[in-house]
């Protein structure tokens, strides 16, 4: 990827004959690995960007509410795993450390909107205890993640 050297001998002389060699700089710079690098951290993105998305395997409830908007800035994800484990994003988190935790954050975030993801089986009483805990640690803007085609309580389903 820099400058190099052409060369350039004199020509196909006698025997015992000494040969000159003159030199003078490339004005050229080869690009080629530059591309082949670019393509390849290209194809690497394109691979890694889909796997990169944060998701704990979790079994949402279905409900028939409308998908809220995307906000600014990428939203703070609690989830309730069946197994009652909680995780802040990808992170599991102590019972005793999530209020301290969500200030910490709260602190350092712009948006107070957070996403609580709980598991279809997890009993009501648990989830609102988590809201609670959100509520004191900073975050009043509480979205609660479902999948949608659920029932519509109109005798349809969605």
């Amino acid at each position: 990827m820099g400058a190099g050297v052409v060369q350039s001998g004199g020509g196909g002389g006698r025997r015992g004959r000494r040969r000159t060699i003159k030199s003078k700089p490339m004005g050229e710079i080869n690009v080629t690995p530059f591309v082949d690098v670019m393509l390849v951290l290209l194809i690497i993105f394109m691979v890694a960007a889909p796997l990169s998305v944060v998701g704990v395997p979790v079994e949402l409830p279905d409900t028939a509410a409308n998908a809220l908007d995307a906000p600014e800035e990428e939203p703070l994800a609690i989830t309730l795993t069946a197994d009652g484990l909680i995780l802040i994003q990808t992170t599991e988190t102590g019972e005793s450390e999530l209020i301290p935790k969500l200030r910490a954050i709260a602190a350092e975030r712009s948006d107070d909107k957070v996403f609580l993801r709980a598991d279809g089986s997890i009993p009501y009483e648990r989830v609102v205890q988590i809201m609670g805990a959100l509520n004191a640690g900073g975050f009043s803007n509480i979205g609660l993640v479902t999948d949608t085609g659920g029932p519509t309580l109109d005798g349809q389903d969605g």
